[in-house]
């Protein structure tokens, strides 16, 4: 049986780890001058070297050759299998025995974050106050779930992403020595694809060596599962002509030929990430809010659908406004002040050179009744403020979807529909749809509504979404019997 190439070129000492320098040069210092740690914690993603530092360290330590066979005095222990208190208080028995051969034992716990919370306090006494035979080398990709008390007992050494010009470099090596033909941009993708672990791109060179006699970019995309890079771009600019036709038809063929969705959102979100920090996004606060939509793609119960629904909402709400309107404030104009209304006001203010006075006050008799231009008077006089007071709360509702367009594009192609109602303390949203009611109603987006909406008005407002019924509009005609029970009489103007 042949050996992975991963393990076939893993490191065998501290100069030959790649990507590593602050982390080996301090090492290497350390041996040389002789001041040894009791205890070290090497923390880092995966595959970028923490279990080949820890081998290394160990026979460093002891002086011994390093091989792929372990050393009796060498003891690895894997925590997500060995995380009960049992097994840790075994090792604290057995840390108290002395080394076979070795000048010290060494004991390299690999993802010690998966300890239980007993087991932590088994070990901690023992890391804190060893043997002066004993080393700890605990290894770990999640370094934050460890407590406190346990780092602070140990040399931490933070271990990074490899660059991809190194790794690009590290493989080509590995392809020359292993005789396989590769092209440069396919080497390039790999590295993308391994995400700055060395094991992991190693693994997939291994894979690929045995695709084809000359590996192509094409090759490694196909084994990859990614769409080639002309779909994308045609979705991307189906995405920004707002063709929603388009978006759906060119789901469909990628769907039809096997790649999944979430492995689009992932080159999606590549490319829009590209346009956006080269400052060639058409709209990049529209970029932002998909490439955050685009994150929930992998983890949905339904990918498929929400990827298309995320796109279509994306094309929709970055759709230009000669081509979807918003709702303009109502524009209700003043009427016209009547003739008698005028002379009524001219006749609190009376003019020494006309005699409008006794023209308009009626005679004070029993039988008399308001005058008809009274009433229109009075009936008139609440219109301008009805009319005002619409105009501000389509101004205030227009305001905050400027806002909202800011930040939340998404958001805000769905907030667009909705029909507001506001009394000053509550902003109530009626919309068609329980789709769009549902969005917007949720916590986390009904808060942003609220924060911008207490902005713009000075004062906390509450969010009410509801989905409305249509309503047909009522008779522009006024109930003309009505005011004239109330005031005696009423003329209607046409």
């Amino acid at each position: 049986m042949g050996q992975a190439l991963y393990r076939k070129y893993r490191s065998k000492s501290l100069d030959e780890l790649v990507g590593q320098e602050h982390v080996t040069t301090t090492l290497k210092n350390a041996l040389k001058a002789g001041r040894m740690s009791h205890a070290y914690l090497l923390s880092g993603p995966r595959g970028v070297g923490k279990t080949s530092i820890a081998r290394i360290l160990a026979h460093e330590i002891n002086g011994l050759p390093y091989d792929d066979e372990m050393h009796l005095d060498i003891i690895e222990i894997d925590a997500a299998s060995n995380r009960r208190i049992d097994e840790i208080r075994d090792l604290r028995d057995r840390v108290n025995t002395a080394p076979a051969h070795a000048k010290y034992k060494v004991y390299i716990i690999d993802e010690v974050h998966m300890l239980t919370k007993e087991a932590f306090n088994a070990l901690l006494k023992t890391l804190e106050e060893p043997p002066a035979h004993v080393v700890f080398i605990l290894a770990t990709t999640e370094a934050h779930k460890l407590p406190e008390t346990i780092i602070s007992r140990t040399q931490r050494f933070s271990l990074r992403p490899v660059p991809k010009a190194q790794v690009v470099g590290h493989l080509k090596y590995i392809a020359s020595a292993e005789k396989i033909k590769i092209a440069d941009d396919a080497l390039e993708l790999i590295a993308e694809h391994g995400e700055g672990s060395f094991r992991d791109s190693i693994g997939l060179l291994d894979q690929a060596s045995s695709v084809s006699e000359k590996v192509t970019r094409a090759d490694i995309e196909h084994m990859l599962g990614l769409a080639p890079e002309q779909y994308i771009a045609s979705l991307l600019q189906a995405l920004q002509a707002h063709d929603t036709a388009m978006i759906v038809s060119r789901l469909s063929d990628l769907y039809a030929q096997g790649f999944e969705p979430a492995m689009v959102a992932a080159q999606l979100s590549s490319q829009l990430r590209q346009q956006v920090l080269s400052g060639h996004a058409t709209s990049a606060p529209s970029a932002l809010g998909l490439l955050r939509d685009l994150l929930d793609i992998p983890a949905a119960r339904s990918p498929r659908q929400l990827l298309e629904l995320v796109l279509l909402q994306a094309s929709l709400g970055a759709l230009p406004s000669e081509a979807a309107p918003l709702p303009k404030p109502v524009e209700v104009p003043a009427p016209a002040p009547p003739v008698a209304a005028t002379k009524v006001a001219t006749a609190k203010t009376p003019q020494p050179t006309q005699g409008t006075v006794e023209a308009v006050k009626p005679p004070e008799t029993k039988a008399s009744k308001p005058e008809p231009a009274t009433t229109e008077s009075v009936a008139s006089t609440p219109q301008p403020q009805a009319s005002q007071a619409l105009t501000e709360v389509d101004d205030l509702w227009q305001q905050t979807l400027n806002e909202i367009k800011k930040q939340y594009n998404t958001l805000y192609g769905i907030a667009r529909m909705a029909k507001p109602e506001f009394d000053g303390q509550t902003l109530t949203l009626s919309f068609k749809f329980a789709f769009h009611q549902k969005r917007i109603n949720e916590a986390k987006n009904r808060k942003i509504f609220a924060d911008v909406v207490e902005r713009l008005h000075g004062q906390p407002v509450a969010i009410i979404c509801l989905v409305a019924e249509p309503v047909e509009s009522p008779s522009a005609q006024p109930d003309v019997t009505a005011i004239s029970n109330i005031f005696g009489g009423a003329e209607l103007l046409q």
